[in-house]
């Protein structure tokens, strides 16, 4: 399918685009190439090819939750400089 310049100009006009003559020109080649690729694809028989929603197959990749022990409380503020109550203790950053 090949566009006409007045076409380009009407697609132009509903953009909101102000073109000079030599890009009506370059953009009517350009559109109607892109528009002829089209065409092509419509020709596939595409019968047998299940729609997607993305290009390439997605999985989750994402582990199980599983319930297991976790670390002791003990050991895990062992290193900590301070301590309250049994979590660690911070210095606050945000001044009052």
């Amino acid at each position: 399918m090949s566009l006409s310049e007045s076409e380009v100009a009407r697609i132009a006009h509903l953009a909101r685009l102000a073109l000079t003559e030599a890009e009506l020109v370059a953009y009517q080649n350009q559109l109607s190439a892109v528009l002829a690729h089209v065409e092509m694809i419509g020709q596939l028989d595409l019968r047998d090819v299940l729609p997607t929603t993305h290009a390439v197959r997605r999985e989750n990749v994402v582990r199980d939750d599983v319930v297991r022990p976790s670390l002791d409380p003990a050991d895990a503020l062992f290193n900590a400089p301070e301590t309250a109550e049994g979590q660690f203790r911070l210095q606050a950053i945000l001044e009052e």
